[in-house]
C-alpha cells in the first residue's frame, strides 16, 4: 500500500484523517510523543508513529532519514494564537505561531521532497479560512496561514511531478476550537462548526482523486445543519 505521513495525528482532525486513510495507506502518525499518539497507533493496527517535535529541526532531520519514498504528506499540525490586537501582541507570540504553523512545515516539506519525488507524491496543507481572510485579533495566525498558502502555491509551481492541495476549512469542532471560543468569551455550540469527519472526508477524497487530475484548492464552510 502507499504510505502517508500525517502530522498532528494524535487527536482531532489529524486522528480522523488517519482513521479514514487507514484502509488504503500504511500510516506514519506524526505528533509529539504522547499516550494519545500511541493509542491511535494501536487502534489503527499496523500504523507507526513519527513522534517528533516539529520545531526541533535536528530531531526531524534524523527522523526522516529512514523515509526513502512517501506517497502522501498531510500537514495538519498547528497552533492557534492568543487573539490579541497587533498593538498588544509580543514578538514571542509571532515567533511561536509562525514557527509551528509555517517554518516547521516548510522544513519538513524540504526534507521530504526527495521521498515525495520518488513516489510522485501528494502534499496536502490543512490551511484555514484565516488563510484567505484576515480579521482583527487574528494577525499572527492569519499571517501563518497566508504564508502556508504561499508555500503551497510555490511548491506546486516548483515541483511539477507532485500534487499539492490546500484545504481551507472553516472553524472545526475540536478541542482547539473550544479554547478559542472560550478566549472569545462566547458559549460553545458544536453545530456552528464543521465536524472533523467531514473535513477528513474531503482530504481523503482529494488524495483519492485519479492521477490525471490535480485538486489544488478546497474550501469548506459550515452550514450549521449538523
Amino acid at each position: 500500500m502507499p504510505t502517508a505521513l500525517i502530522t498532528g495525528a494524535s487527536r482531532g482532525l489529524g486522528a480522523e484523517i488517519a482513521r479514514q486513510l487507514a484502509p488504503t495507506h500504511d500510516l506514519l502518525l506524526g505528533g509529539r510523543p504522547s499516550p494519545e499518539l500511541d493509542h491511535l497507533a494501536t487502534e489503527l493496527d499496523g500504523a507507526s508513529t513519527f513522534a517528533v517535535e516539529l520545531t526541533d529541526y535536528e530531531e526531524v532531520e534524523a527522523a526522516v532519514e529512514a523515509i526513502g519514498e512517501l506517497d502522501v504528506l498531510v500537514h495538519n499540525a498547528g497552533v492557534g494564537s492568543s487573539l490579541e490586537h497587533v498593538a498588544d501582541t509580543p514578538v514571542e507570540e509571532w515567533q511561536h505561531v509562525l514557527g509551528v504553523n509555517l517554518i516547521a512545515v516548510a522544513e519538513l516539506t524540504r526534507l521530504l521532497i526527495p521521498a515525495l519525488r520518488s513516489a510522485q507524491g501528494h502534499v496536502v496543507f490543512i490551511n484555514s479560512g484565516a488563510g484567505r481572510n484576515a480579521r482583527a485579533r487574528w494577525a499572527p495566525y492569519a499571517a501563518s496561514k497566508f504564508g502556508l498558502r504561499a508555500l503551497a502555491d510555490s511548491l506546486r509551481d516548483e515541483e511539477p511531478t507532485l500534487r499539492v492541495t490546500s484545504v481551507y476549512p472553516g472553524r472545526i469542532d475540536t478541542d482547539m476550537q473550544r479554547e478559542l471560543v472560550a478566549i472569545e468569551g462566547r458559549d460553545y455550540d458544536a453545530a456552528q462548526f464543521l465536524r472533523p469527519e467531514t473535513v477528513a472526508a474531503a482530504v481523503v477524497h482529494a488524495i483519492a482523486t485519479p492521477a490525471d487530475a490535480h485538486p489544488q484548492d478546497i474550501v469548506l464552510r459550515p452550514t450549521g445543519r449538523g
